[in-house]
């Protein structure tokens, strides 16, 4: 087995398949003969050899190139869905995607489902994108005292960049901010190009999801009161399942939830 330790980004991955082709190993495209292996991951016990990846701006423009050329708009957009999964063991499965799909003399490939990889990769993608839809459904903004709404998620796989435009959308004429938990990262909008930002000190402040009562617009807290009393009032205690409103609104969500606190 041979080992490509890589930074964990998707440049980083593109970088890595590019060094695979310039190494002459691109055929090695069965289980257990390469291994991507993130900062974080502990080295693989048979590991031949452990090469290093060095992300270049060339190697990533060649291989994303390349792969534009031989992928319709759909698997392309599954490939690099999947990968938001963030899951360490699809960082080989992908790989071996890619290899294969420059590999294949002819067009199609990516349709070939006998392929656990092919087929895997489309899987990933299913879940990472109802992961981005059901943020969308759940997510809870709340009104600062200088007028900012501010929501807190914390969702399984990386899926803020793809729900971003959702928001700048519905809410152009608002100042927001949306922030992953989990992740430590989230975008700031005042209406024009949202930007990358971080909370290291001010997160403990907002570590619950809710903003504290001294930075909380007033008509915040009213309109809190109104969408609890609001939320109880539609309830019919004689037809509560929990278990289906577990299914439609997963656990995890409800830390988030106004309604629920």
């Amino acid at each position: 087995m041979i080992a490509l330790a890589f930074d964990g980004t998707w440049d980083g991955m593109l970088s890595a398949v590019f060094d695979v082709f310039t190494r002459g190993i691109n055929h090695f495209t069965e289980p257990g003969q390469l291994h991507l292996l993130r900062p974080t991951e502990p080295l693989p016990l048979f590991a031949d050899e452990i090469l290093h990846v060095e992300v270049t701006d060339e190697k990533v423009a060649r291989v994303w190139q390349g792969l534009r050329r031989r992928l319709p708009a759909g698997p392309l957009s599954a490939l690099t869905v999947s990968f938001l999964s963030e899951d360490a063991a699809m960082d080989t499965v992908t790989l071996r995607y890619i290899l294969k799909i420059f590999n294949s003399p002819t067009a199609g490939k990516e349709r070939d489902f006998s392929d656990d990889d092919m087929l895997e990769v489309v899987r990933t993608a299913r879940r990472v994108r109802g992961e981005a839809h059901r943020m969308l459904q759940f997510v809870r903004f709340q009104k600062a005292s200088d007028g900012t709404y501010f929501a807190m998620v914390d969702p399984i796989h990386n899926v803020l960049p793809m729900t971003l435009d959702h928001f700048t959308d519905r809410f152009a004429d608002q100042h927001f901010i949306l922030y992953d938990r989990r992740r430590g990262y989230g975008y700031f909008y005042d209406g024009g190009e949202p930007r990358l930002i971080t909370l290291p000190d001010e997160l403990s402040r907002v570590a619950s999801g809710f903003l504290p009562d001294d930075i909380m617009a007033e008509d915040e807290r009213l309109f809190q009161r109104l969408w609890k009393t609001y939320f109880k009032a539609i309830a019919i205690p004689e037809r509560k399942n929990g278990r289906k409103q577990r299914q439609d609104m997963p656990v995890r969500y409800w830390r988030f939830l106004t309604e629920k606190h």
